[in-house]
Parts: C-alpha cells; sequence; structure tokens
C-alpha cells in the first residue's frame, strides 16, 4: 500500500468519525435524547443522594386529618391558632405555601393577621395567573405583616412533568419575584439583599452557585433528601402545643399536603408514583440552598468538546491499530462515554449521557466496519494478486512450451550427433530465432500487465492495419500446413491505427493460432481487415465446432477451457484471449467474438481508426 493510500485510508477513519459526532449530537439534542438524559439523572441522582439529611426545614402540614377534623370553611383561624404555637417555639422563619389572595371571613381574616404579625421573618406566597402574566398577591390585611413575598413555582419539566429544577426568579410585567425557599433562606441569613451576577448571587458571605442561562433564567437543580422532610401535622400541634418545640430554630414551610386538597402535588425524581406536595418540595430546595448542593449542567461548549475527543481517539485507534487493540480503544471510549456523567456527578456537574455516549457507540461501530471492509477488501486483492502469479506460471509453462521444447530439442542433437556444419548453422539458427520468440513473448506478457496495472504508458505510433495481419499470416501459414489448414487473407481495406504495433501483433496472431489449433483439418480460416467509419475492424472467421451462449460468456476468462479445446485435444489455459482483450482494451478498443455450435466461430478486435488530428499529434 503506497502512502498516499495509506494517508488516505486513516483520514476515512476520521471522516467517519466527524459524521458520527454530527449524527450523535443531532440526535442528542431531540426531545427523546432529552427526556433519555432526564431517566439517567433521576436515577443518577438516586444513586448518589446528598450525604447530609434536612438540617434547617420543617413542615408545618396541613393534612387529611386536620381538615376532617377542622373543616376547611374553619381553615384560616385553625392556620392561625396553629401559628400562635409556633411562634412561641421562636423559629428562624416561617414560608407560607398557601395563597390567601382574597377576604374570606372578617373575623377569621384579623385572628390570622394577628398571628402573622408575631410570627418572624414570615414570607408569604404569590402566584402567576395562568394566561395573564401577573401576580395573584397576598390579602392586602396579611401583606404588612410579611417580611418577602415569594413565588410558589417548581417548574415540572415539559417532556415528563418530573419536577427537576426551580426558577429562582420569576417576573410579571417586570415586577420580579424571588422563589419561596430563597426569600426564607434570604431572611434565615439575616435579610440582605441579594447581589447579583453572570455566574452567582450573594447574600452576605454566601454565594449561591447558580448562573444566568440566557432566557432560561436562574434554573437551580433541587438535590432531593432520600430522608424526608421533618413533618408535624397541625392538627396534633393544636392537641399537644408542646410539640411546637420542634420547630425551634428552624425554618418552617407551612402548607397543605392532603391528597385531596393539594393542588401542587407534583412527581419526583424520588416520587415517580406518589406526587410530593409542593410545600414538600419548597422544604428541599430550601435545604439544597442551605447546605450549598449546587448541581450545575455542563455547558454545551464542553459537552461537544467531549464528543469531539470521543470521535477523535475512536478514529485514531482504528487508524493506527488493528485487530482486537483497537476493539480495546473503542470499548474504552464507550466505557468513558457512560462513566462520565457519574464522575461529573461527583463535582456536582449534570452531564447528559445521550449525546456523549452516542457518539462513541456510532463512532466505534463505523469505523470497525470500515476497518472490516478494508480489511476483506485488502484480502481479496492479496487474492487476486495470488491468482494472477499463479496465472503468470501457467502462462510460462503453457505459452512457451513450445520455444523452449525446440530449444532444447536442438541443443540435445547438437550435443548427441556429430552434425555437419551447415546443419549446425541451421539448427543454431533455429535456437536464436526460437529463443528471440520466447524473450518477445516474455516482453509482451510483462508489457500487458503493467499496462493493466497503469504502470507503463502505452506506445503511439501509427501503423498500417494490413501490415500487421499480413505479417501474423505469414507467421501462422506453417502452422496451418500441417494440419491442411488455408488461412485466406479476405477482404483488405487500407486503414491505420495509433498505438503498439508488437502488442497488435501477438493479438491477431494469438487468434489466428487459436483459429488454427481449434479448427478441423483440411478446412478454411478467413481473415478480415475492413475500415468502418471511425473504427477498424479485423475479424479471424474459423470452421470449427463453435461455442454455445453458456461458453461465450466465459471468453476471455483465464484458465476456462471450451468445449471446442476438449474436443481438439489442445491444451489451453485461456490466456492468451485474456492478454488479447488487455490489449484491445488498453488501445481503446474491444474484443467481439459471435459463434454457434457446429457453425464455427468468429473473433473481431474493433479499434479507433487513426484520424488526421491523432495524426499530427503523433
Amino acid at each position: 500500500m503506497t502512502k498516499q493510500n495509506l494517508a488516505s485510508r486513516k483520514l476515512s477513519f476520521f471522516l467517519i468519525a466527524g459524521a458520527c459526532f454530527v449524527v450523535a449530537f443531532a440526535a442528542g439534542w431531540t426531545p427523546l435524547a432529552a427526556q433519555i438524559d432526564n431517566y439517567h439523572y433521576d436515577w443518577t441522582l438516586r444513586l448518589y443522594p446528598p450525604a447530609e439529611p434536612a438540617k434547617e426545614a420543617a413542615i408545618l402540614e396541613i393534612d387529611d386529618s386536620t381538615l376532617l377534623s377542622y373543616g376547611n370553611r374553619n381553615l384560616r383561624r385553625t392556620l392561625a391558632e396553629g401559628l400562635e404555637y409556633v411562634n412561641a417555639a421562636k423559629p428562624k422563619a416561617v414560608a407560607i405555601d398557601l395563597i390567601l389572595a382574597e377576604e374570606f371571613d372578617s373575623a377569621q381574616d384579623l385572628r390570622l393577621a394577628q398571628a402573622f404579625a408575631g410570627t418572624p421573618n414570615m414570607v408569604l406566597s404569590s402566584d402567576l395567573i395562568p394566561n395573564q402574566n401577573q401576580w395573584e398577591e397576598p390579602y392586602a390585611l396579611f401583606r404588612p405583616a410579611a417580611k418577602a413575598v415569594g413565588h410558589v413555582h417548581a417548574d415540572p419539566d415539559r417532556y415528563d412533568g418530573v419536577s427537576r429544577q426551580v426558577q429562582l426568579e420569576k417576573a410579571a410585567h417586570r415586577d420580579r419575584r424571588w422563589a419561596l425557599a430563597l426569600e426564607a433562606y434570604r431572611l434565615m441569613r439575616g435579610g440582605a439583599s441579594m447581589i447579583e451576577s453572570p455566574q452567582d448571587l450573594r447574600i452576605g458571605d454566601n454565594v449561591i452557585r447558580v448562573p444566568r442561562r440566557g432566557d432560561r433564567g436562574r434554573a437551580m437543580y433541587i438535590r432531593y433528601r432520600r430522608a424526608p422532610i421533618p413533618h408535624l401535622s397541625l392538627k396534633r400541634l393544636l392537641e399537644a402545643p408542646a410539640l411546637a418545640a420542634q420547630l425551634a430554630g428552624k425554618v418552617v414551610f407551612v402548607g397543605v399536603t392532603s391528597q385531596s386538597q393539594a393542588r401542587d402535588r407534583l412527581i419526583t425524581p424520588y416520587t415517580t408514583s406518589t406526587p410530593m406536595p409542593g410545600v414538600e418540595i419548597h422544604a428541599h430546595i430550601y435545604e439544597t440552598l442551605a447546605q450549598g448542593d449546587f448541581l450545575r449542567p455542563a455547558s454545551n461548549t464542553g459537552v461537544v468538546l467531549v464528543g469531539l475527543v470521543v470521535a477523535a481517539v475512536t478514529a485514531m485507534a482504528f487508524a493506527f491499530l488493528t485487530g482486537w487493540q483497537a476493539w480495546v480503544f473503542a470499548g474504552l471510549q464507550i466505557l468513558l462515554a457512560h462513566s462520565l456523567p457519574h464522575l461529573l456527578f461527583s463535582s456536582n456537574i449534570v452531564f447528559p449521557l445521550v449525546a456523549p455516549a452516542g457518539c462513541a457507540w456510532l463512532a466505534g461501530i463505523g469505523c470497525a466496519s470500515y476497518q472490516y471492509f478494508v480489511v476483506r477488501r485488502q484480502l481479496r486483492k492479496s487474492e487476486a494478486d495470488r491468482a494472477r502469479y499463479q496465472q503468470a506460471i501457467h502462462f510460462v509453462s503453457h505459452e512457451m512450451r513450445s520455444p523452449l521444447t525446440a530449444i532444447q530439442g536442438s541443443s540435445e542433437l547438437m550435443s548427441r550427433y556429430n552434425l555437419t556444419e551447415d546443419k549446425r548453422r541451421q539448427i543454431a539458427q533455429m535456437i536464436n530465432s526460437e529463443s528471440k520468440r520466447l524473450a518477445r513473448m516474455i516482453q509482451t506478457f510483462l508489457d500487458v500487465e503493467r499496462l493493466s496495472e497503469g504502470e507503463m504508458e502505452l506506445k503511439k505510433e501509427p501503423f498500417a492495419i494490413q501490415d500487421v495481419v499480413d505479417v501474423c499470416v505469414e507467421r501462422t501459414n506453417p502452422l496451418a500446413e500441417r494440419k491442411r489448414i488455408r488461412v485466406h487473407n479476405g477482404e483488405q481495406t487500407p486503414g491505420e491505427m495509433l498505438g503498439d504495433r508488437e502488442l497488435m501483433e501477438y493479438a491477431v496472431y494469438n487468434l489466428l493460432t487459436n483459429a488454427v489449433k481449434y479448427s478441423p483439418p483440411e478446412t478454411q480460416v478467413q481473415v478480415d481487415a475492413r475500415r468502418d467509419g471511425e473504427l477498424l475492424r479485423i475479424a479471424v472467421r474459423d470452421q470449427g465446432i463453435g461455442m454455445d451462449e453458456k461458453e461465450l460468456k466465459q471468453i476471455g476468462t483465464r484458465f476456462y477451457r471450451t468445449r471446442r479445446a476438449e474436443a481438439s485435444g489442445e491444451v489451453g489455459t485461456g490466456i492468451g484471449l485474456s492478454i488479447v482483450s488487455q490489449i484491445v482494451e488498453v488501445h481503446g478498443g474491444r474484443l467481439e467474438v459471435t459463434s454457434a455450435p457446429q457453425k464455427g466461430s468468429c473473433f473481431t478486435i474493433i479499434v479507433p481508426a487513426l484520424t488526421p488530428a491523432a495524426a499530427a499529434d503523433a
């Protein structure tokens, strides 16, 4: 294999890997791939839960037992009574996950407003009204007691409805609200104002590493705890006020957990069968902020670079290695692509699975398939070269047998018998003639092989086709006379061609000798050479037994013996006709054969005639 072919083959691996990279990443940004990446994230999140349980958050829940005991219509008075017990326990902050937007009952509203006034660091909730792009605000009676108002949207995923992230900020008509849990976290940390940058949020000395990502805002992954957030039922608190001590020093999230009343129950990576109440999700959001368990998505640039590295390394493995070594490297790339999301997750980086893994699989399969077919092609080429070598040996043993036999017999005569000087001179001339003939045969064969391989340029000289026919007929006559066959030089039309005269003589002579060998005695072989427009036709017609259509399809195939060869008893290999076909082809022509059983055969060489323009160039 030449250096150019080797470089081209290596480049092919990189082109295949590049195409696989494009396909993998195009598929990796489809909705189906996004869902697969989400499911893989959920599995990874459950596989590597946060080490620490909830430390600061607690939930005061309005559960089914509370609603059954006190009823929906007394909810505000019941909540006010519970908050009075909670306030006595001195929590750090209280976040109310209830939309208290309208007046309900003046007595209950006043009682709840008084309870709110005694609640430290209280955060009320607001909600975006669907299709109106405006906030549903807390009731004016409750608003003065709140230190902040936060939004309560946990943003379920658009593909499968699973709540994995929360937008820390939302806006309606430039009225921006921070998430309920974030406002509670700010108040818990002293109530300092938030300082924003493209990369993070700062509250005093606390840094929230959630970058702004264009139009997607500040989306923060929620690190759900495996252990549930501590719960306290409002009913139990009212029945045993001493239980409020469990909420001392905590950030208390108050909300509805009743399965029949909670409107914001959402699916999470931990609760695929039973949705989680929104108040509990907000508590998990707070714990994510409080413990600094910030997951950040890998940048698109980083993901693309990893895919490029995977594709390039796979291409290099198959370009420079073969066999099991290349497969091992491809397997390592696939293993790396599947392991990388887990390795990066331990460093709090969320890395997609589909695009890099798909790139590794496609590049590995594509390069391996290409290498397999290249090896197959090289094997076929080596087998063809071996067959050509064997054919050359057969050619030597068959085509050169006659001159070698003549040389051997003549030399034996000269060594065994005391011959006259005239006889010795005659035998010496025969040996010289046959050796030259042998040399021409070898040279002709080698020239044809070089021409077919493109290793030699065809000799281009003008010559008359009639001269070639006359020479070949003269050389064939002695062979024909032994079988009493007449070689008739029939229709002749003057014409010239451009090419290698020696090769054309070999082609015509081969057809004539074949016609004589395979014709019965006392028949005729006719040669016609005529011009047909821009073509020259040299036809050799015999009166042998002919060939059927099946045999005609095999003409020119090396080592194929026709029925006429077997019938005549001649030993033939088909090499001569194969060489004739190659000679005619390199001259820009073709070899036509017409035959029928018991009607003889006609072999016609058709080559371009010499035109005035070609003659001038020559």
